[in-house]
């Protein structure tokens, strides 16, 4: 227990050997990763009882300045020459498709549109945001001109530019936790995931937008696993919600595919985490989430051409709605 709240401790893992991968490396072990390459790999290396290094390139010892090292060689046993640097990038993001989306109506226009659009609104000057990947990440296509805020990946890097605009542009070592191709803005830094989860733990992080499978009427948030389909794991999720004071907004569409809801008395899928929504962003309607005093949802905001019955049809949970008339979601 800290500060009032409860947390599970698990012993950190010892591997025997850790492999890495880094930009350059001199002959004393000392080390340069590469944008958000960086990501993991200086805690593997100092976590190993063994840190295997491979390097792009190796230079002599000196050729670094102190003020380039990223990981010291006190960690590294041993500096391999890279053979084979191909980067192949697994999710080629341009910001062309987005312009198309957006002039086709591909995925951006009706209750998905609705949706970003909303959620944008959070947004406020100065804010440091953590946006989850599809609907949270494209919201930041609707950020009003006179709103400036910085955008983080978990994997490693703060002031989140758009997309490359071509493919000869996109750059393997700087990708969103999504792994994603973006770019970076004046100012932007990088860092390891460890010090990006320092900046989520700390609650140095204003706001996180990220989807969800399901939502309670308590402020519990499924949306890392469906028992039995394959995932690549948990991401940033469950330390974004669970950090002190962190304001959590959840986009999702209302209802699943086969119409049944997602907003429920309890959720039924595994936990992402337990009382943290604050609020809940759909393509029918805006919830508010008294997740401290536990007093349950209240509607605040209706899309166009919903009723407060058609919300109640498609919502497994009892809950409040502000005095009429209910103010409209931005629909244009």
């Amino acid at each position: 227990m800290f500060d009032g709240v409860e947390y599970v401790m698990e012993h950190s893992l010892r591997p025997d050997v850790s492999l890495v991968k880094a930009r350059v490396a001199d002959t004393d072990g000392n080390l340069v990763f590469s944008g958000t390459a960086r990501n993991s790999n200086p805690d593997a290396a100092m976590a190993g009882k063994l840190t295997l290094a491979e390097a792009e390139e190796i230079v002599p010892a000196g050729t670094l300045t102190p003020d380039e090292i990223h990981l010291s060689g006190v960690f590294v046993h041993k500096v391999i020459q890279a053979t084979i640097n191909d980067k192949p990038i697994e999710r080629l993001r341009l910001s062309d498709q987005n312009n198309k989306q957006q002039s086709t109506g591909g995925g951006i226009k009706g209750g998905r549109g609705r949706i970003m659009r909303r959620a944008a609104k959070e947004f406020r000057s100065g804010m440091y945001v953590n946006l989850g990947i599809g609907m949270p990440t494209m919201a930041s296509n609707y950020i009003p001109d006179d709103v400036v805020i910085q955008l983080q990946a978990e994997n490693g890097l703060m002031g989140i530019g758009p997309y490359p605009n071509a493919e000869d542009e996109a750059d393997p070592d700087m990708i969103n936790a999504g792994k994603e191709t973006i770019t970076h803005l004046p100012g932007a830094s990088a860092f390891s995931s460890s010090t990006s989860f320092s900046m989520i733990r700390g609650s140095h992080i204003d706001l996180t937008i990220l989807g969800g499978l399901q939502c309670s009427a308590s402020g519990d948030l499924a949306n890392w696993i469906v028992p039995g389909k394959l995932i690549k794991g948990m991401g940033g999720a469950m330390d974004l919600v669970c950090a002190p004071g962190a304001r959590v907004v959840v986009t999702m569409d209302h209802t699943a595919k086969d119409g049944t809801p997602k907003i429920l008395d309890r959720c039924t899928l595994p936990l992402t985490g337990h009382n943290v929504v604050d609020r809940i962003i759909t393509d029918m309607c805006v919830f508010d989430v008294d997740k401290a005093g536990g007093t349950g949802l209240t509607l605040v905001e209706i899309a166009p051409g919903i009723s407060v019955e058609d919300v109640k049809k498609a919502t497994a949970c009892d809950f409040k709605v502000v005095p009429e008339p209910v103010p409209l979601m931005d629909d244009e």
